[in-house]
């Protein structure tokens, strides 16, 4: 049997339990998760709606705390981490999500720039690394374009622009296709999975989306909040 170090693991989650409300409003949503993920790996989880994928998503990216069970990313233990720490692990992470959540009133450029805010490079290697980004998702003639003058793939080109580059070692990924239609949503996860490969990072991507399940190297399933054997 393979040994796994912390080098090699991305993610580890051992028996990871979280709960919504309070008192008698008190609900379980994910229960008893065990799941690792591998550095470099391309993992798919999907599942109904409502199973508990997008919090156990936002719980690894840091964007909530853990609440129960162990939880590492990139060999930093979440649960009971506090707001410093889990903004530093936060920093080694890249988001892409359904919505793109570009800002409306920001040119591509400086929605890709605001992700190196937090990054300690100077003026010229962060436009640099800009001006790089948004050719390698072909929008280099687009790239002082606001996102009203983009089409819904030019959007979700500049979101994975924005999560790449500041080099992160982890991809979360939340419905990056549901609102495109086949051939802009296969563009999109073709060029997310060849810019990941290339800065060796790691992607979990979240999806209902069944055309794009051949990019995975392992593909688990969740339903009412608990992960179920990988599928084949």
């Amino acid at each position: 049997m393979l040994t796994l170090t912390t080098t090699d693991v991305a993610i580890a989650v051992q028996n990871l339990n979280h709960y919504y409300g309070q008192g008698t409003l008190r609900k379980q949503v994910l229960c008893d998760i065990n799941l690792t993920i591998r550095r470099g790996e391309i993992v798919i989880m999907t599942g109904p709606s409502g199973s508990g994928k997008t919090t156990l998503l936002s719980l690894m990216g840091c964007l909530r705390s853990a609440q129960e069970g162990q939880l590492s990313v990139l060999g930093e233990e979440l649960v009971g981490a506090d707001k410093e720490r889990m903004t530093l692990v936060r920093r080694t992470i890249g988001y892409i999500f359904q919505a793109h959540n570009l800002l409306g009133f920001l040119t591509a450029y400086q929605n890709v720039e605001m992700a190196l805010e937090n990054h300690s490079v100077s003026a010229a290697e962060a436009a640099a690394r800009i001006v790089e980004m948004l050719t390698a998702v072909g929008l280099e003639q687009r790239i002082h374009y606001y996102p009203h003058n983009l089409s819904g793939g030019q959007k979700q080109r500049v979101a994975i622009a924005r999560a790449l580059v500041g080099h992160p070692q982890l991809i979360l990924a939340d419905e990056p296709t549901a609102a495109l239609d086949k051939q802009s949503g296969r563009d999109v996860v073709n060029l997310l999975q060849k810019l990941a490969r290339e800065q060796q990072c790691t992607i979990l991507l979240v999806t209902h989306d069944n055309r794009i399940l051949d990019i995975a190297d392992r593909i688990v399933y969740m339903e009412d909040g608990k992960l179920q054997n990988p599928l084949p």
